[in-house]
């Protein structure tokens, strides 16, 4: 008889921001189910993120996902101690030090590569060197950069094509080069590093990012082909890219349990969310988030208090405040006696939420999201239209795709890329209201919501035996172990 065929490894290496390594974890478990053994590289205070998972995982007989701790070089770069994570460095002075610390890592991870010999590595958009540093031990280097195809195409033909200079002013309208749908964009929606600053450090590192996704072996892409073929087939044929769609990959996360520990420790108890949900109508409560990195200024959470009140909608929503400080009770931006007003209507969360077990409650009705890819794709999931309110990144090219595309959304009207919101920035109460209104109410509101079940239904197929997400990462498992035969 022959010999067993040795088990393949791959190395998963996320960027230390919770939007990258949640997904990234998923994806390791997606792998790990098929008898593929899973490591994943992080430093010594963004662990936690995972070791919880993944002793839940053990426990109820989950394959074994090992973690690899790197030390991060924070204060060689000039860094306070214990900055190892990008939420950190957000929004202020810190983020250029941050990635000349997050490439100082590519030492440690050579080091590892040597040693272990991994047959292949999953790293992250930001560590563009991973492929040149993979490639040394003849070792396939996977793309992730956690956002939708229709994102990567257009971050791409922006890059190449460049036509925001083809305007005269900044919310002059301009449409996306080559793509399948005409979608029009203004440069306001786009970081200034792009079209303002030249020489910015942003702009290198787009650059850097693109060209390495060109030498790599390809890229994973949390997304499946039935939510946008159009892009999904110009990423590969007109791009040029070797491509896998294996998402969504929260849907991995069956339990209940699961659900409710995705990313940090919750700011309410799950049951008592559940419970207050349950007491509501079907497809009656408006859930608000902006994520994990997205934080509004008081005068803009003030905004959107009158317009919750204003719209008589019911609502859970999610607070983060302005300092990254969870545990700040100030409640000074809250109009005087709305939670009195709003009691029994709304419950407000200040800090984190279990998201996917909120959204995939059937009380909800409408999700106000930042059009972050990782809740797009849960709100899409659950088949829950949506407000959209982009803020920065790739998330104003979520939200064309969200409300252009799929149709299942409505606009609350931001239209300026920027980390932080300035008092000029802010969209006012009857704006918000108006959104409000139309994602809940009238003939439309049901269309979209009809569109979005109907997405829902496709999400789950794919990752489903002999789906489409089911069937690419099948194909790319054995494509990784004919590799090195």
């Amino acid at each position: 008889m022959g010999a067993e065929p040795q088990q393949l490894h791959v190395v998963f290496f996320p960027i230390m921001a919770h939007g990258h390594m949640i997904p990234t974890l998923d994806i390791a478990r997606l792998f790990a189910a098929r008898n593929v053994r899973a490591t994943i590289i992080t430093t010594p205070l963004n662990a936690h993120t995972f070791t919880k998972a993944i002793e839940m995982g053990k426990k109820n007989g989950s394959p074994t996902i090992h973690l690899e701790l790197f030390k991060f070089p924070a204060q060689d770069v000039g860094l306070p101690e214990g900055c190892e994570n990008l939420e950190q460095a957000l929004g202020s002075s810190l983020i250029e030090k941050f990635f000349k610390g997050v490439g100082l890592l590519r030492e440690q991870l050579e080091a590892y590569l040597e040693k272990t010999r991994p047959n292949c590595l999953v790293a992250d958009m930001f560590f563009p060197w991973a492929t040149d540093s993979a490639a040394k031990f003849n070792i396939p280097r996977l793309v992730f950069h956690g956002t939708s195809f229709f994102s990567l195409c257009a971050l791409e033909v922006v890059r190449l094509y460049e036509p925001h200079k083809n305007v005269s002013s900044d919310e002059e309208l301009f449409s996306l080069p080559l793509f399948p749908h005409d979608i029009k964009m203004m440069r306001l929606q786009l970081p200034e590093d792009v079209w303002k600053h030249e020489k910015a450090e942003g702009k290198t590192r787009l650059k850097l990012i693109k060209e390495s996704e060109l030498k790599s072996y390809g890229v994973i892409v949390n997304s499946f082909y039935e939510l946008e073929p159009n892009y999904a087939e110009f990423f590969r044929k007109e791009l040029g890219r070797r491509a896998w769609n294996i998402g969504p990959v929260s849907l991995c996360n069956r339990s209940t349990e699961d659900k409710a520990q995705r990313g940090k420790q919750t700011s309410i108890d799950e049951h008592e969310c559940l419970k207050w949900l349950n007491s509501k109508k079907k497809n009656s409560v408006i859930y608000i988030c902006f994520g994990s990195t997205a934080h509004q200024i008081a005068p803009q959470l003030y905004e959107i208090a009158m317009a919750l009140e204003a719209s008589g909608q019911e609502f859970i929503w999610v607070v983060r405040n302005n300092n990254n400080n969870d545990d700040d009770d100030d409640d000074s931006w809250l109009p005087r006696g709305f939670e009195q007003r709003v009691e029994g209507k709304g419950l407000i969360i200040r800090g984190w939420a279990p998201q996917v077990l909120i959204l995939e409650h059937e009380a909800i009705g409408a999700f106000v999201t930042h059009c972050g890819w990782n809740s797009t794709l849960e709100g899409i999931t659950a088949g829950v239209p949506m407000v959209t309110w982009p803020i920065f990144a790739e998330q104003f090219y979520n939200e064309k795709l969200v409300n252009q595309i799929l149709k299942i959304g409505v606009p609350v009207g931001a239209n300026k890329w920027s980390r932080e919101t300035s008092i000029e920035d802010v969209i006012k109460k009857d704006a918000i209201e108006k959104a409000l209104r139309e994602i809940m109410v009238g003939d439309e509101a049901e269309e979209r919501r009809s569109r979005a079940k109907k997405l829902k239904e496709m999400a789950w197929k794919a990752v489903e035996e002999g789906g489409s997400s089911y069937s690419d990462l099948s194909a790319l498992i054995e494509e990784l172990r004919g590799y090195h035969a």
